[in-house]
């Protein structure tokens, strides 16, 4: 949005945005005795012609917050959820579409995974309406438009993975404030923060499948993470990303944060024990500091345009 002055102040107004955050809807679809179950957290910030809210007070453009939170609600029984993906774009179509002055809706959307727990009821009957919370990862997706355009970035955060070999970190730079020594056979492990940029941004094509993009984006990155033999996070990083732009048409651009979750091996010398990695190593898990690895992976001809600062997304 483009700054204006205030019509009696040298003051400057720019971006701005309003909406109802952190929306926890669930929805559960009984398909005769087998439930199903979509739990999100949504956030709505709409942007447009809302000088005059900010510069006298004046609500004439001004949808209410709590408008949005009850369209968040109605959608998810109107619609449904299919994907978080849709279910995001079915509500910046409506805001953007249905209220003159929003010029720009962006939709935020985490979504929590649960799996069916096995059980039997008292009727022999498999029990197909109990579920615990999946820890793996939370489901993300982030829904811009503005009248013409889309933008859906989609991604995860906490996905905790591990390597207890194939790892090595040597010939790095030295000064004299370096006391790492070098290592051939290390613990690699860091807790996965990604998000892609899709290609699609007219709403007259096809979308993609977006349920089946994510649970093979996901397999893609994971399997790079285990296949990669790495000599630096940083090259495992750019193989989990190139994997995913050479096997999802549908995917421009990636980008990771990962910290390092450093394991060193204990010092058992003091009680006579010898620590290496030959038989039943014993390592330190450091919680902090960490190595932070941050870069973003793109297809030959793509713009970068996620952000560095994932937390902002």
């Amino acid at each position: 949005m483009t700054a204006h002055s205030s019509p009696a102040r040298p003051v400057l107004l720019g971006q701005n945005q309003y909406g109802k955050a952190e929306n926890r809807v669930v929805r559960i679809t009984r398909d005769g005795t087998t439930h199903h179950i979509k739990d999100l957290n949504v956030s709505v910030a709409l942007s447009g012609d809302m000088d005059d809210v900010h510069y006298s007070g004046s609500n004439a453009n001004v949808l209410p917050t709590d408008t949005t939170k009850n369209t968040v609600f109605a959608f998810a029984k109107e619609h449904g959820i299919e994907s978080a993906e849709q279910f995001g774009i079915h509500l910046a179509r409506h805001f953007v579409t249905s209220q003159e002055p929003i010029h720009r809706a962006r939709i935020r959307i985490e979504e929590y995974a649960w799996e069916r727990v096995e059980g039997t009821g008292a009727d022999g009957e498999e029990i197909k309406h109990s579920f615990v919370r999946q820890g793996q990862e939370t489901r993300l997706t982030q829904i811009t438009f503005d009248g013409e355009r889309w933008e859906v970035v989609s991604g995860l955060k906490d996905l905790v993975v591990l390597n207890s070999t194939n790892s090595e970190f040597w010939g790095y730079v030295k000064d004299k404030y370096t006391t790492l020594k070098e290592t051939h056979d290390r613990i690699l492990a860091t807790e996965v923060s990604a998000r892609w940029r899709f290609g699609w941004t007219d709403g007259e094509q096809p979308a993609p499948d977006w349920n089946e993009s994510y649970e093979q984006t996901k397999r893609h990155m994971l399997r790079a993470f285990a296949e990669t033999y790495s000599l630096s996070l940083q090259q495992t990083l750019y193989e989990m990303g190139a994997r995913i732009i050479e096997n999802r048409d549908e995917i421009d651009e990636v980008r990771f944060s990962l910290p390092n979750k450093h394991h060193f091996l204990v010092d058992l010398e003091p009680f006579g024990l010898k620590n290496d990695t030959a038989d039943g190593a014993v390592y330190l898990a450091a919680d902090r500091p960490y190595g932070l690895i941050e870069a973003t992976v793109l297809r030959d001809g793509s713009e970068a345009r996620i952000p560095a600062d994932l937390t902002n997304l």
